[in-house]
């Protein structure tokens, strides 16, 4: 697989206006969401595509189709996207993933938003994803 570049790290909050302190009121950062516990993010500081802070229901949501976290998994703390070329690197990459003894968290899929993803939990309880955006590569 040939990873392009980082698309995007979100830090995972399990209290999102607890974390938004942090984030928002003391290190300024330009964060934009809806809503106290909804997702915050920027595509506008410097040297990230995108930066976020994504509540754990949401995480739980996108990996397993549930707002509760599996209680036989490690809570994450952390979400990083890898991206790839294609649409068709994202399927090549979870194929070699799982060749390579990784479970994935769901199959490749496309988000409402038109971005291609697998995702899986690594050792260190981060989530990790490989991802095609079209926007991206604009």
């Amino acid at each position: 697989m040939e990873i392009a570049f980082i698309t995007g790290v979100a830090v995972i909050a399990a209290d999102p206006p607890e974390s938004r302190k942090l984030y928002v009121d003391a290190l300024g950062l330009p964060l934009e969401g809806d809503g106290e516990d909804g997702y915050h993010h920027s595509e506008s500081i410097g040297g990230s595509k995108h930066f976020g802070v994504w509540p754990l229901a949401q995480a739980a949501e996108a990996c397993f189709g549930t707002s509760e976290w599996p209680p036989d998994r490690p809570v994450p703390q952390v979400s990083l996207e890898f991206e790839v070329q294609d649409s068709e690197a994202v399927q090549a990459a979870a194929q070699e993933l799982q060749a390579k003894g990784f479970s994935l968290l769901h199959p490749v899929r496309e988000e409402p938003w038109g971005q291609t993803i697998v995702r899986l939990l690594s050792i260190e309880g981060s989530i990790v994803g490989i991802s095609y955006a079209p926007a991206l590569h604009d």
